[in-house]
């Protein structure tokens, strides 16, 4: 690992140009005029944003509890190619065998990827691969959600080099999960970017798994830095898993920036095991009435990881309804945050939202911070929120002893039915299996 000198680390801005240097290292995926053209004009407008921004700090309210000193410590090579294939077979999932897209260290990989017995209308491709049809249009949704200019979102886009791009068309019904699987084999500080674009028109039905994994050692120190932007038209309805397990010495910082138009519904079911540090902005934004939109998230953390996790709900149309449960296992010395915000102005009348954050400590010093938030200004709307912070009840445990449980596997017990509350949820098998057995390895000694 190379670290950067003490004068280099006085600026912040030397810091985050020679990050932005790194990454436009990164060439543009060959491509056809009109897309290679659009990808350089979305480079050139985001760099000079990253030339005049800085790193956030611990004195940014965003970021008041994560702090990225350990990241301002890596110098970051080029991203690298294949280097390793014998663990990413291992690493797909059964159910979208026919119906996946492999990225490995930010690049995509034809050769591990498979795209068959999809319906008529729908797209599942890298940007070279998008058909003519759709590459004058892909303008109007790539690099266009809000909240582009934030830091990481902009460093992304700035060198943006390929897009994993899933397009549903018009009452397109996909029954089969499409699988956006990003593998990390490198054994070097490297820094990969992936991009995702998610498009459902009018009437369609998709369900995606978002996946980010490592396939090398365990130890291994990377980042990675995701943009995943995700459109619903009318009457369109995404079921999106997003499973984050890198290294866990890994970075991970992650945008899921979601637009939903009238009668939309979006399901959303973010789980976060991996990373020394990792943090996921999921943000969405209400562009019509009568939305329905519900978030579901899980972070289980040991050791000294950091788990972030910052939301923003938006909505600016009655009729809308959203339901938000996250929970956090915190164990060792880690720290979990979570920042929940729900907007609801005045024309967002008859609004029905919820929004509750449990947590659970298995240590005495692991650490939780949490804040739920409702700003409220519509007057005729049904609002809640809360969080819980609590640790194993020793009347469960002995309780369970009572039935002829040790202790050890009374506490994992009652770990893994916390967690079964969000896992249960997720629409494939082999995700609540391997997922289950995650989660049973973490410690649950004090």
């Amino acid at each position: 690992m190379q670290l950067l000198s003490n004068v280099e680390l006085k600026d912040k801005d030397i810091y985050l140009s020679e990050l932005l240097t790194q990454c436009q290292a990164q060439k543009i995926a060959l491509l056809e005029p009109e897309l290679g053209l659009l990808l350089q004009e979305l480079r050139d407008r985001t760099s000079s944003l990253i030339h005049l921004a800085t790193l956030p700090t611990t004195r940014d309210e965003e970021w008041r509890f994560t702090d990225l000193s350990a990241l301002r410590q890596v110098k970051f090579t080029n991203v690298e190619t294949l280097r390793a294939t014998s663990n990413i077979e291992s690493l797909i999932l059964p159910e979208a065998a026919n119906s996946r897209l492999v990225f490995v260290n930010g690049v995509y990989a034809p050769q591990f990827s498979a795209i068959a017995d999809l319906p008529d209308g729908i797209t599942v491709s890298n940007l070279a691969g998008l058909p003519i049809t759709h590459r004058s249009r892909i303008k109007n949704y790539l690099a266009q959600q809000q909240g582009a200019t934030e830091v990481f979102t902009a460093l992304n886009t700035s060198a943006i080099s390929d897009v994993a791009i899933v397009w549903v068309g018009k009452n397109v019904v996909v029954n089969t999960p499409i699988h956006l699987l990003f593998v990390s084999t490198s054994e070097q500080p490297t820094i990969s970017q992936p991009r995702c674009l998610l498009v459902a028109e009018s009437g369609s039905n998709v369900t995606v798994i978002e996946e980010y994994k490592n396939a090398a050692n365990t130890d291994t120190v990377y980042f990675t830095n995701s943009v995943t932007e995700i459109w619903l038209e009318e009457n369109a309805e995404v079921s999106h898993t997003r499973i984050e397990q890198e290294s866990v010495e890994a970075f991970h910082i992650g945008k899921t920036a979601v637009s939903q138009a009238r009668n939309s519904r979006y399901t959303c079911y973010a789980v976060s095991l991996g990373g020394k540090l990792s943090r996921h902005n999921l943000e969405v934004f209400q562009a019509g009435e009568q939305t329905d939109t519900n978030l579901f998230g899980l972070t289980a953390i040991s050791g000294n990881q950091i788990g972030d996790t910052h939301s923003a709900i938006a909505l600016n149309y009655p009729h809308g309804t959203t339901n938000q449960l996250h929970k956090c296992i915190v164990s060792e010395k880690s720290h979990g945050v979570f920042n929940g915000k729900v907007f609801v102005p005045k024309p967002a009348q008859l609004t029905n939202a919820a929004q509750l954050n449990r947590n659970l400590l298995l240590s005495s010093r692991a650490r939780i911070d949490t804040k739920p938030q409702l700003e409220i200004t519509a007057d005729n709307v049904k609002c809640s929120h809360g969080a819980t912070v609590s640790q194993l009840e020793d009347d469960a445990i002995f309780y369970l002893q009572s039935r002829g449980i040790n202790a050890s596997d009374a506490r994992n017990l009652l770990v893994n039915a916390f967690a079964a509350e969000i896992i249960n949820q997720l629409p494939l098998s082999s995700l609540r299996e391997s997922l289950t057995n995650a989660v049973k390895s973490f410690s649950t000694n004090k």
